[in-house]
C-alpha cells in the first residue's frame, strides 16, 4: 500500500483537525513536521508540494490535498466504510459544516501567525495588543457558536456522535486557552470540549503528544 503522509506542525489548529479526522477514521499515517517558526513552510522543497506554503498537507498515496476541511471531506468520501465525519442526514450535515466553517473561516484566520506578524510589522502593534486582537475575534466567534451549539448539540456539537464540527471545535478551544480567553460565558462549548477530550481519537491528536511538540 502506498504511504500516507501528513505534513503538519504540532500547534497548528488546522493540522490538529486532520490528525483528529485520521484518528476517527482509523487511518494510519506517517507524520512529517514542518516547523512554522523556522520558516520551513516557505522552503523550496515544501513549496514544490504545497505552493500555498501552509499546513496541513495530506499525501494519500500520491493524492495531495491541502486545506483541512477539504482533507476531512476527502477522507469521508474516499473511506466511506469507516466512521462518518459528516452526518448522513442533509440537515445535520449542513449544521456540522456550518459550525466547522464558522471556526475555520471566521475565527481561525484572524489568529493566524501571518496576520499577527503583519499587524506587528506593518502597523507597529505590540504583543499584548496583538493578543487582545486574537482574543476579541475568538470571543466574537464563540458568542455566536455558544448559541448555535445550544440548539444543535447532544453529547457532541451536532447530536451524539463526533462530526466535522467537533473536529474544528476542539482545536479552537485549545487555541482559545493558549491565548487566555475566559470561558465563563461558553458553558456548552466547555461541556462539549470536555467530552471530546475523553475520546482517544481526540486525545491522541493533542499538540503536546506530537513528535515535534516543543
Amino acid at each position: 500500500m502506498a504511504e500516507r503522509v501528513l505534513y503538519g506542525y504540532f500547534r497548528s489548529s488546522a493540522a490538529y483537525r486532520v490528525r483528529i479526522a485520521l484518528n476517527l477514521k482509523g487511518l494510519a499515517y506517517q507524520y512529517r513536521a514542518v516547523n512554522l517558526l523556522q520558516g520551513e513552510q516557505r522552503s523550496a522543497e515544501y513549496l514544490a508540494i504545497n505552493p500555498h506554503g501552509l499546513v496541513p498537507l495530506l499525501d494519500d498515496g500520491g493524492v495531495r490535498i491541502a486545506q483541512s476541511l477539504a482533507i476531512c471531506e476527502y477522507l469521508d468520501e474516499a473511506y466511506p466504510d469507516s466512521p462518518r465525519l459528516l452526518p448522513a442526514d442533509p440537515a445535520l450535515r449542513a449544521q456540522a459544516r456550518s459550525i466547522a466553517l464558522a471556526i475555520a473561516a471566521d475565527i481561525h484566520p484572524l489568529q493566524n501567525p501571518r496576520v499577527g506578524k503583519y499587524l506587528q510589522g506593518e502597523f507597529g502593534v505590540g504583543e499584548e495588543d496583538k493578543t487582545e486582537w486574537i482574543r476579541h475575534w475568538i470571543r466574537t466567534g464563540f458568542k455566536a457558536l455558544e448559541q448555535q451549539l445550544a440548539q444543535s448539540a447532544g453529547r457532541h456539537a451536532v447530536g451524539d456522535e463526533p462530526t466535522l464540527a467537533d473536529i474544528c471545535l476542539l482545536p479552537q478551544v485549545f487555541s482559545a486557552r493558549r491565548f487566555g480567553v475566559d470561558f465563563a460565558s461558553y458553558p456548552t462549548i466547555v461541556r462539549i470540549a470536555e467530552a471530546l477530550e475523553a475520546l482517544p481519537a481526540f486525545a491522541d491528536a493533542h499538540p503536546a503528544k506530537q513528535p515535534d511538540a516543543a
